[in-house]
């Protein structure tokens, strides 16, 4: 499982379930309305119990490019806390937007984990799945976010784990590290 130092802090690359990554926070793949959906969405939703519901409700949903959040319902310790980014709905048409929609969705995410003193946060591959963008656009894209949040000095969070649901995904990730001349 690929590591790095960036900083003071450190990304790691895992393949497995992001409910169970053992982070202060973890990050869902949310969708407009917060109300829950499929892929990591709905597994979020799933262990987090319907409490989840009534802790987005008071949102009334969340902007694309933008994040929320909240406590972690039911998943055990040590989440204490559920980020719900909205990453674009990709269209080759609109790449550059698509790409600074899905940039901010992890910009502010770090943010929201800074406002609570977060010192650990997992990721997915914000937008990859039904959302449609690329796995290989979208790996530098994330990297890089985190990477600059970690190089940016006094910083809570401490670790960055980007959790990839498959083999082939941890691969790329894996590969677009390398890429950055950080692997």
């Amino acid at each position: 499982m690929p590591e790095i130092v960036v900083g003071a802090g450190r990304i790691r690359l895992v393949q497995g379930d992001i409910v169970q990554a053992k982070t202060d926070a973890i990050v869902n793949a949310a969708n407009a309305s917060l109300a829950g959906g499929g892929g990591v969405d709905g597994a979020i939703h799933r262990a987090a119990g319907p409490e989840l519901y009534e802790l987005t409700r008071p949102f009334g949903g969340c902007a694309t490019g933008s994040a929320v959040i909240t406590g972690a319902g039911r998943i055990p310790l040590p989440t204490r806390f559920i980020v719900h980014a909205v990453g674009p709905r990709y269209s080759t048409a609109r790449d550059a937007e698509c790409a600074a929609l899905l940039r901010s969705a992890h910009e502010v995410s770090l943010r929201l984990c800074e406002e609570k003193a977060v010192e650990s946060v997992a990721f997915p591959a914000i937008s990859t799945g039904v959302y449609g963008f690329p796995i290989a656009r979208a790996a530098p894209i994330a990297l890089q976010a985190a990477m600059e949040h970690l190089k940016a000095g006094e910083r809570s969070v401490k670790r960055v784990v980007f959790v990839l649901f498959t083999p082939a995904d941890l691969q790329v990730f894996s590969e677009a590290l390398a890429s950055l001349g950080q692997g």
